[in-house]
């Protein structure tokens, strides 16, 4: 497997560390180094960064890699698509691509558009993406692109947000029987202190939202746990539909920080697999993480973070004034 992951990399790791930095090639293309997601990928527990070859045979040997993501950050969705390509190959294509970004029970939508059974344009309205997720689809697109083009499998793994929203206001109590399908049946809290601290951070964080004010702490906790159970739940449940198959979580980085989110639900439920987390970081802050490591997941991948151009500066020089 080494031998093989190498070889789909050597131009990528035979690319000067300057030029890396940048961009580097796809994996199935000519060399670019004007686009991608350059390549700064650091393992916090080591404190070291990762030659190409060691992380494509990291991917390689993981039976479900978790690849974090800040929504709106084109860089963060690239180095979801090389980490695609990389599991892809070494799988000979036999893998499932699962999407926080829909609700499992858009599952035949996504069937159909994966198989190419419906268009673009089709699959946008069937699945209502800009109401279910509301994101730029270009961002998105070029996995879709990929899963379809090469057969992939894919799976949406996502909670209705009503359903989330319920459970923060009255607990699982307050959901119809319908709206407990999209749960297990056993809801796990994550106790890992680390992680409640970093819930209570994102609880405090909703302090200038009027609705804070009928959240408790714990059915906040409670249901940020649904929510990444469910979707752990989905995603097992997805591997065992399609056995033999690797797995490929695309999700929010707050669903893989820590490894205490998606990756702890899989773990729990499916015992005996190798994971990889990666959660993508803005590349500003490599020197800041370098001196001062964080277990944000297994690996942390540092890629450019694009933000909004400035307005346009207001004169208050007179009519005529140059």
């Amino acid at each position: 497997m080494k031998t093989t992951c190498a070889t789909l990399i050597l131009s990528l790791a035979a690319a000067p560390l300057a030029a890396q930095g940048t961009g580097y090639p796809s994996l199935d293309g000519p060399p670019s180094f004007d686009e991608g997601p350059g390549f700064a990928v650091l393992n916090p527990s080591a404190g070291t960064r990762l030659r190409t070859e060691a992380f494509a045979d990291m991917i390689a040997e993981s039976d479900v890699v978790y690849v974090g993501e800040s929504h709106d950050q084109k860089f963060a969705h690239l180095a979801q698509l090389e980490a695609l390509k990389i599991l892809a190959f070494a799988k000979k294509n036999k893998v499932v691509v699962g999407f926080e970004m829909l609700n499992s029970g858009l599952q035949p939508v996504l069937d159909r558009y994966a198989a190419g059974k419906i268009t673009e344009q089709e699959f946008l309205s069937q699945a209502d993406w800009k109401k279910e997720w509301g994101f730029d689809f270009g961002l998105y697109k070029p996995l879709f692109d990929y899963i379809r083009k090469n057969k992939l499998k894919a799976a949406a793994l996502n909670v209705p947000r009503p359903v989330i929203r319920k459970i923060a206001r009255g607990g699982v109590g307050a959901l119809s029987p319908e709206e407990k399908k999209f749960l297990p049946e056993k809801v796990e809290i994550n106790h890992d202190p680390v992680y409640v601290a970093y819930l209570r951070s994102t609880y405090g964080a909703h302090g200038d939202n009027p609705m804070a004010k009928v959240i408790t702490w714990d059915n906040y906790l409670l249901s940020m746990a649904a929510w990444n159970e469910g979707m752990g739940d989905a995603a097992v449940k997805a591997m065992k539909k399609h056995k033999g198959h690797a797995m490929l979580v695309i999700a929010g980085n707050g669903h893989v920080v820590y490894n205490a989110g998606i990756p702890f639900s899989v773990r729990n439920r499916a015992p005996g697999l190798k994971h990889l987390s990666v959660y993508t970081e803005d590349a500003e802050k490599i020197e800041e993480f370098r001196a001062k490591p964080s277990p944000l997941a297994d690996l942390v991948w540092f890629v450019k973070h694009e933000r909004p151009a400035a307005p346009p500066a207001v004169s208050t020089a007179p009519a005529g004034t140059p």
